[in-house]
């Protein structure tokens, strides 16, 4: 039995701001909730602002304004550019949205796209003052040692394809962040760093936005709809000092931390390892090389092929991932990933249809698996992880070959 839902508020929480020649109004409202999408329309339409800021950063308006833009995606270089795990994750958390939608009766997100409707309706300058999705994400992934970033990924995954009733605790979180901070709000309790990346950096970020948007002053009335989770931290940084050029620090939260050089180094080190091996067992005699080679071949390329069967790739895509996976394990300029899926893609071209479905479709479980773009992307995915497991084991394999005694 479902829980009852919350009543809403008749408003929400609101912060009146002067900053230089501007009064700012905060509002703070639920990113599941009629109401607060109703009250955003009727602030708007009360004609006392000159203009509207959001939070939704530039790719989340155009996808807001622009529903079909993902109908004009070049698959291949999305996959090419190593941007497929950025795809699949915005997919995911966009079928958890539906998910929302569809128990709570209103999409998450609605007030911003009543913002949007109305700024235009009154010819309104809006200005989209979040940071960017993507680099959000790659921030908070970075944030946490390697050794977290396992459960971190396996939390966010579990959660988005969950095919379980939203709860109501997960409907009261969305009131107060969105939907990428409320699938984080327990590993945020517990991490400082993973904190700062997901609300207050972009606190700050937001503050400096409207700091370079509206500098001279030019919109003397704005209204700013973020999450009530996000009003206080911006009216303090809105309140504090501000650089008059605010580029700078922009561009130090755009950043994304550098990743540690050692895992660069890993798949260099493990294939040097690995064709040393071979080396070493052909020195050995013949017939111990020859065993080495095979169990390379069948594990790193069985467990890529596996990975790829799951995906429900095309039989020849299979075939592809199994040949493909153990050169490309010792040559790590390419992955398995990216082989299988551009076999898939070759063997099974997307239509219009797919991508046009695409949001719909990844709205379940089961249509991962019908649409053909999003199952070229679960093809990179689970190969890569096939490759990658292969990879390991098949290495320990060849270690114990060599020091269990063969001559």
């Amino acid at each position: 039995m479902t829980a009852p839902a919350t009543p809403d508020i008749a408003s929400g929480p609101r912060k009146q701001l002067r900053k230089h020649a501007t009064d700012y109004t905060l509002l703070g409202t639920a990113h599941v909730s009629k109401v607060s999408a109703d009250e955003v329309r009727s602030l708007i339409q009360s004609g006392e602002f000159d203009a509207v800021a959001v939070e939704l950063c530039p790719a989340r308006h155009a996808n807001m304004v622009n529903p079909d833009a993902l109908a004009k995606m070049d698959l291949f270089q999305v996959i090419k550019q190593g941007k497929a795990g950025m795809v699949a994750a915005n997919l995911a958390l966009g079928s958890f949205q539906q998910r929302v939608a569809e128990e709570s009766g209103i999409a998450p997100g609605e007030e911003m796209k009543a913002a949007i409707e109305e700024a235009k309706a009154a010819d309104l300058p809006l200005m989209a003052i979040d940071r960017d999705v993507g680099i959000t994400l790659k921030r908070v992934y970075r944030s946490v040692p390697w050794w977290q970033r396992t459960a971190l990924v396996s939390g966010l995954v579990g959660s988005l394809f969950s095919r379980e009733k939203v709860s109501s605790e997960e409907i009261e979180k969305l009131k107060e962040g969105d939907v990428l901070e409320s699938t984080f709000s327990e590993f945020a309790q517990e991490s400082e760093k993973l904190y700062q990346a997901l609300i207050a950096e972009r606190d700050h970020y937001m503050a400096l936005r409207l700091a370079q948007e509206n500098g001279d002053s030019r919109y003397k009335k704005v209204l700013v709809v973020v999450g009530a989770g996000h009003l206080k931290g911006l009216e303090e940084n809105l309140a504090g000092h501000l650089p008059e050029d605010p580029r700078e620090q922009l561009d130090i939260l755009e950043a994304v931390p550098p990743a540690s050089r050692w895992p660069k180094l890993l798949p260099w080190i493990i294939a040097a390892l690995i064709l040393t091996g071979f080396v070493i067992g052909f020195n050995r005699n013949t017939e111990l090389g020859m065993q080495l080679v095979l169990d390379w071949v069948l594990i790193n390329g069985g467990l890529s092929a596996l990975g790829v069967l799951i995906a429900g790739a095309h039989p020849l895509t299979v075939v592809t991932a199994f040949v493909a996976a153990p050169l490309t394990s010792l040559n790590p300029t390419i992955g398995a990933g990216f082989v299988a899926a551009g076999a898939e893609l070759w063997l099974r071209k997307p239509k219009v249809a797919d991508f046009s479905r695409l949001r719909q479709d990844t709205a379940s479980l089961k249509g991962w698996w019908k649409n053909r773009v999003s199952r070229t992307l679960l093809v990179f995915i689970f190969a890569t992880l096939g490759s990658a497991a292969g990879t390991y084991i098949g290495g320990f394999r060849i270690f114990g070959l060599l020091t269990g005694g063969n001559a």
